[in-house]
């Protein structure tokens, strides 16, 4: 019986990790993965942005950790739960605030294809293969590259593409 009602008390909420480390681990874990993200994983990333991919997967599994007492007890968990969000904040306000960080955690779009001519060294840059591509643009009714004003890869890895005939009517751009 004693297994149903005796609750560790101190365990559950004591911290067992001094809280400059816990600090510290989540701030060097959460940099360390968005810069291997943002450089390696751009076109990977989706609709998703790197930051808020590294929310969610830092939160689930500090929060896992707090929760299922396996190491760890209640504040050490939130506090590097804190400590996830407080990057993703900090990284999205210093973007905000200064345009050279803005265009290393949102980066420009890289052009892929020109008035119809596809741009292998971008392509290359990417890791993109002409038939990858060519599915792309028939994700979203382009049959032939010759058809394609523009084709861009953007910062959170989605391609968007704009025909020649959405030049002509003034069409908002399409994205995948």
């Amino acid at each position: 019986m004693e297994h149903l009602v005796g609750v560790d008390w101190a365990g559950a909420f004591l911290p067992d990790t001094p809280l400059l480390e816990i600090v510290l681990r989540g701030t060097c874990v959460y940099l360390a993965l968005f810069v291997l993200l943002r450089l390696v994983l751009k076109r990977e990333s989706g609709g998703m942005g790197v930051t808020d991919l590294l929310v969610v997967v830092l939160i689930a599994d500090a929060a896992q950790n707090a929760m299922a007492g396996d190491y760890t007890s209640v504040p050490d968990g939130l506090l590097l739960v804190a400590t996830i969000i407080f990057w993703s904040y900090a990284l999205n306000w210093l973007g905000h605030r200064f345009p050279r960080i803005e265009r290393f955690i949102h980066p420009p779009p890289l052009p892929l294809i020109e008035n119809g001519r596809m741009l292998h060294a971008k392509m290359r840059e990417e890791l993109i293969t002409e038939d990858e591509l060519k599915s792309q643009l028939r994700l979203q009714g382009v049959q032939d590259p010759g058809q394609v004003k523009g084709a861009y890869m953007e910062g959170d890895g989605r391609i968007s593409v704009i025909t020649h005939e959405q030049t002509g009517k003034g069409a908002p751009d399409r994205q995948l």
